[in-house]
């Protein structure tokens, strides 16, 4: 036997699946690359017809009556600093494209990691296939996105959601199973029902750990931004991707201090939020 024959191709076997759901699952993609563009272009839409003064004042009064005044000028210095460094339209391009993934990443990862934190053997099974994930490259998931959905945002903010569920997933596992069981037994003995315990008790016990569950996500998420511009994403990504191509350091760099500034903006927005309901729950319970 040649050795050629013991090589393993995995794309021997993944192209023709990759083929068969184009021609039968078209119209299914189709809808969701509409539903999808016009999510984001409404965000960006929003982010965009203000004048960049507007947007900063308005988040501004925003994070500072839902969070606090620390936390909004932070915001504020964030959204100057895009502004100033005349990358604002691609920093709110990079603004939505990041809100909608994690979003739907948190929306994934939330009650999956409840589940797997109830019953053990959820947790079993989706362990491997999270540190798979975790183990294949970034990149790696733009190749089945853009097979199927062609180039643009739609395979970006796919491949972003499919990177940012797995520490999602495992930090609301982890949260939930270090809740005190004191606490739940406390729960149970004085008739509250499994959603008050839920929303009282361990939403609030497991709120440092979901906290840092959400940062890792948008991290992450941050970090495929400039991966999903080598596919035609637009925003910051396509800027690094433009600098580095055409040898301009000063428009690469700008663009990385503004995805920067990004993640500090949603680290700083969802952290303050986060802490403050879990404190509001937590005075009333």
């Amino acid at each position: 036997m040649n050795l050629e024959d013991l090589r393993f191709s995995p794309g021997t076997y993944l192209a023709p699946a990759v083929d068969w759901l184009n021609t039968n699952l078209h119209p299914l993609f189709r809808g969701i690359s509409t539903v999808v563009e016009a999510v984001l272009s409404g965000i960006e839409a929003a982010l965009v017809l203000l004048p960049p003064y507007g947007v900063i004042l308005i988040v501004l009064v925003l994070v500072y009556f839902a969070v606090n005044i620390r936390v909004a000028l932070v915001a504020g210095v964030a959204l100057a600093f895009c502004y100033l460094s005349g990358l604002w339209v691609a920093s709110m391009q990079t603004l939505a494209l990041v809100t909608v993934a994690v979003a739907i990443s948190v929306l994934i990862a939330f009650p999956l990691g409840i589940l797997a934190s109830r019953y053990r053997k959820v947790e079993q099974a989706i362990r491997p296939v999270l540190d798979v994930m975790q183990t294949v490259p970034p990149w790696v998931y733009l190749i089945p996105a853009v097979m199927i959905f062609s180039l643009g945002r739609v395979p970006a903010i796919i491949a972003t959601i499919v990177y940012g569920v797995p520490p999602m997933l495992r930090l609301t596992t982890l949260a939930f199973n270090q809740v005190p069981k004191d606490l739940l037994e406390l729960g149970r003995a004085t008739g509250a029902s499994p959603r008050s315990i839920l929303f009282k008790i361990e939403i609030p016990s497991a709120t440092p750990t979901l906290t840092v569950g959400l940062n890792q996500c948008i991290l992450l998420s941050l970090a495929m931004v400039v991966l999903a511009g080598l596919v035609g994403a637009g925003g910051l990504g396509a800027e690094v991707t433009r600098g580095l191509t055409r040898m301009e350091m000063g428009l690469g760099l700008r663009a990385g201090l503004a995805i920067v500034a990004v993640a500090i903006l949603l680290d700083g927005v969802s952290r303050g939020a986060l802490q403050g309901r879990s404190s509001k729950v937590v005075r009333n319970a």
